[in-house]
């Protein structure tokens, strides 16, 4: 049975941002193709100004991403994945639905394939979509207990051990209680949607994006009872640096901050959250089989189909 699409009264999507990605082939038609789709319908359509700049736009206002936090009723992103955790983490404390054109390779979160790019946004903006929110991670690191950096997530807080070290020691806390010291290549602490992200490569559970749960992933640790483990998403996680040269945390593989000895990285939920639009139909399950390869199933009569 389908999730059922925003009813009575339907959302107004009337001003539409649109961003793209950078040196990704073809990425310029495709803008331009749906901002004058969308211009029309009566639309108000704006770019974000680092995407006219690069890929020299001209005919339709240029936002900055706050501006476009502040007036769009939703942005559609043209690119893959990593292009829709960046402006996801900058634009979540705008509450602003985001609407994901997949132009990558693997494409978990941009569900808009290009070749039924039109027709499947024209229905989405006219209000027939599935909507749900994503949870972020907000991660601090305490030096001397003084905030060094901060940071979103939507995927997840990685803490990793240098290129040229070895193993990096790590002390952790969940809720002021001690979990466990760990010896690894470092830790992985992820939100339902990270969860299909490195943690997925590094051994963690697939979550489904409406449980309430973080997933805390040792990467290569040196004991093998070191296990991935979930906890609630109430929680707050403390990660103090033993030791280990040349630590470093990064945000989504995007942000990267580098750790000395006995710093403490402390996450937990943020209070902000990614506002997801799907087409009409959408179930999670669909985006795991066609991404994951999970294509075969067995009929009644034990038939591979």
């Amino acid at each position: 049975m389908f999730p059922t699409p925003h009813s009575t009264p339907l959302p107004r999507f009337q001003t539409i941002a649109i961003v793209g990605k950078y040196m990704a082939g073809g990425t310029a038609q495709s803008l331009m193709q749906i901002a004058d789709c969308l211009d029309a319908t009566g639309r108000r359509v704006l770019f974000e100004a680092e995407t006219v700049q690069n890929f020299s736009l001209v005919g339709y206002e240029s936002k900055s991403l706050r501006e476009i936090g502040e007036s769009a009723d939703a942005v559609i992103i043209v690119g893959g994945d990593g292009t829709m955790l960046g402006i996801a983490r900058q634009l979540a404390p705008f509450d602003v639905p985001l609407i994901g054109v997949n132009q990558g390779r693997l494409g978990f979160m941009t569900d808009v394939s290009l070749d039924r790019m039109m027709p499947m946004l024209q229905e989405m903006l006219n209000g027939s979509v599935v909507s749900e929110k994503r949870t972020l991670l907000e991660g601090v690191i305490m030096r001397d207990d003084v905030v060094t950096h901060h940071n979103l997530a939507l995927n997840d807080v990685v803490l990793s051990r240098g290129s040229g070290s070895g193993m990096i020691e790590l002390h952790v806390e969940v809720d002021g209680n001690f979990m466990y010291n760990q010896r690894s290549d470092g830790l992985i602490v992820a939100t339902p949607t990270g969860s299909t992200a490195y943690a997925l490569s590094a051994g963690g559970p697939i979550l489904h994006p409406s449980v309430h749960g973080i997933a805390m992933v040792p990467i290569a640790p040196h004991a093998l009872s070191n296990r991935p483990i979930v906890v609630p998403d109430s929680s707050e996680i403390v990660i103090q640096v033993l030791g280990g040269r040349e630590a470093n945390i990064n945000f989504d593989m995007q942000s990267v901050a580098r750790l000395q000895d006995y710093d403490r990285i402390v996450v937990k939920r943020s209070e902000h959250a990614a506002t997801f639009l799907h087409p009409y139909g959408w179930n999670y399950y669909d985006t795991l089989r066609e991404k994951l390869h999970w294509n075969e199933y067995l009929s009644v009569e034990g038939r591979l189909k």
